[in-house]
């Protein structure tokens, strides 16, 4: 069955092609849920909610544009809409130093630590963080879709790089210290 055939027996409900759908997509967006999650746990919930979503939003898709990307869309909107109500997102009005880049020494990181560090991230951080750098939205789109301020997603950035730079830093002295010969 081709994309378009499926796409239009899922906007008549039909539960075969729905399934079809949700296997084969599931596991991309599954992805963009654990970036967005704190925790493995929560992305399995906004995997499912966010099918139920995508199923009852689907007829708003006309194919133009991809289908792919309108799927990440519907998803990265349902995981911030979670975030949305809380108070961490609020304006805050402080005098931070945006620093222009951090640069970190990756080699020999593991991706999983790297992953893991990011969940490990405050919400708004690692919100900010993933939007920017892994999606590549700017600050301005990312302002409008968390209701914050341009400067507020900037500093937000800036801070999640500086924390991923001290735990990464960390990192590497203490693998140092078990294999020390390895330098």
């Amino acid at each position: 069955m081709d994309a378009k055939q499926l796409i239009n027996d899922c906007k008549k409900n039909d539960r075969k092609a729905q399934e079809q759908l949700y296997r084969l997509y599931s596991p991309k967006l599954f992805a963009v849920c654990l970036k967005y999650s704190r925790n493995y746990i929560e992305a399995q919930d906004n995997l499912q909610e966010g099918f139920i979503l995508i199923f009852n939003k689907i007829e708003q898709y006309s194919f133009k544009g991809s289908f792919d990307g309108w799927l990440k869309r519907v998803m990265i909107n349902h995981v911030l809409q979670q975030y949305r109500t809380q108070t961490f997102l609020s304006l805050v009005n402080e005098d931070f130093q945006v620093a222009d880049e951090i640069e970190v020494d990756d080699e020999n990181i593991p991706l999983e630590y790297l992953l893991k560090i990011i969940q490990e991230l405050p919400d708004r951080y690692r919100l900010v963080f993933n939007l920017y750098v892994i999606d590549e939205y700017s600050h301005a789109e990312i302002a409008e879709m968390l209701s914050i301020n341009i400067g507020t997603s900037k500093s937000n950035l800036s801070r999640a790089k500086m924390i991923l730079k001290e735990k990464i830093e960390n990192h590497k002295i203490e693998e140092n210290k078990k294999f020390p010969s390895a330098k």
